[in-house]
């Protein structure tokens, strides 16, 4: 293991210092080593560190032993640390703002998958909601796709178990260190999921399952899917918090309806009715929206347009999109290395230039 993953681990365990503020001190310092190594009076120059952070950070020997110690955990039980900017990092959630810096995985799925869905819902699922998940699950053999989830009760586990019989692979994301398993009851599942999938977590070991991690769980979820569907949810839950997430991340939500008044339902029912999220009833609605039905049968364009007077940027954005039929937005950001909110923009623009075309599931295309 490189000295530098040292650091980047200890960059994790420096108080006051979020997976944002994190990566504001790596861009004004140019590595996580360079951050430890920084004189105080320099650190205090970065915009939002001031001097408590930065004093925080010259006693950064606590930091510097715990990553020691979760260095030697790492190689023993062979777990692949990700890195934001490392090249195999999770490419749809480095687009988040608020991504992780570092993520801890053990498993064999590609988390770079060409579609990715996250299925949530209610621990406490009825016979209709676990119906609902067993016929999702088997409708999406028809998809080369991941699905992604929480390995907490109810919709969630059901999911992962749901893939495991019918060949998918799924991925769990932990609210805690990857030397438990939370609940201790789907200890079996999650090992039979690291062979077929695999686990994936922000925390180091020795992270308690504790209430305030689980919506940054919740996050990556969101994050790291094209399409997040939930089948059952209470009127406040996780499963809301993540598509609430989700929704500020731009990923396509879906909703299983329910009958009006059951409790079960009342999330979903919500979210549908105030627009937040798509009415599904199964896969081939998901499959209709997203655009994946037609995706094979798409004409490739590869001749450029002839249009004067685009900026260099836009240019990028038209080169990009001439390689391959449909791109989705998070492919074109990491191609052309430009931020999501600047490259929407770029494209709204190309759209009402008649030159890209927009399509369902945050996909695009030169028009043609």
């Amino acid at each position: 293991m490189s000295e530098e993953l040292l650091y980047q681990i200890a960059l994790t365990q420096l108080k006051g210092v979020g997976s944002v503020m994190a990566k504001n001190l790596i861009a004004y310092c140019g590595s996580a080593k360079n951050v430890f190594t920084s004189d105080k009076n320099k650190l205090e120059k970065i915009p939002g560190v001031g001097s408590v952070l930065s004093q925080s950070i010259s006693l950064h020997k606590p930091a510097l032993l715990k990553a020691e110690q979760e260095l030697k955990f790492i190689d023993q039980y062979k777990i692949k640390p990700l890195f934001f900017t490392d090249s195999n990092y999770p490419t749809r959630l480095k687009h988040c703002h608020d991504n992780p810096i570092l993520l801890y995985y053990k498993g064999n799925a590609d988390l770079n998958s060409k579609k990715i869905i996250s299925v949530v819902g209610t621990r406490t699922p009825s016979e209709y909601g676990k119906e609902l998940t067993e016929k999702l699950i088997k409708e999406l053999t028809a998809l080369d796709c991941i699905v992604v989830s929480g390995l907490a009760y109810g919709i969630d586990v059901l999911a992962h178990k749901q893939c495991l019989d019918n060949n998918i692979d799924t991925v769990g994301v932990l609210a805690h260190g990857l030397d438990r398993i939370y609940p201790a009851v789907h200890a079996n599942i999650a090992q039979k999921m690291v062979e077929q999938g695999g686990l994936l977590t922000e925390f180091t070991s020795a992270t308690n399952p504790d209430k305030e991690n689980f919506p940054k769980r919740n996050r990556i979820v969101a994050g790291m899917c094209d399409a997040l569907i939930i089948v059952e949810s209470k009127k406040e839950g996780g499963s809301l918090i993540t598509a609430t997430i989700a929704n500020s991340y731009n990923r396509d939500v879906f909703a299983y309806p329910g009958k009006s008044g059951d409790i079960l339902s009342e999330g979903c029912n919500a979210l549908i009715k105030s627009n937040k999220a798509n009415l599904i009833e199964s896969a081939a609605d998901l499959f209709y929206i997203m655009n994946w039905n037609d995706e094979k049968q798409m004409k490739t364009n590869n001749q450029l347009p002839l249009i004067l007077n685009l900026t260099d940027d836009e240019e990028k954005i038209v080169k990009c999109l001439s390689a391959k039929a449909i791109k989705h937005i998070d492919e074109i950001c990491t191609e052309i290395d430009l931020s999501a909110s600047k490259v929407s923009g770029l494209l709204l623009q190309l759209e009402f230039s008649n030159v890209v075309k927009a399509l369902p599931g945050k996909q695009f295309k030169l028009s043609n």
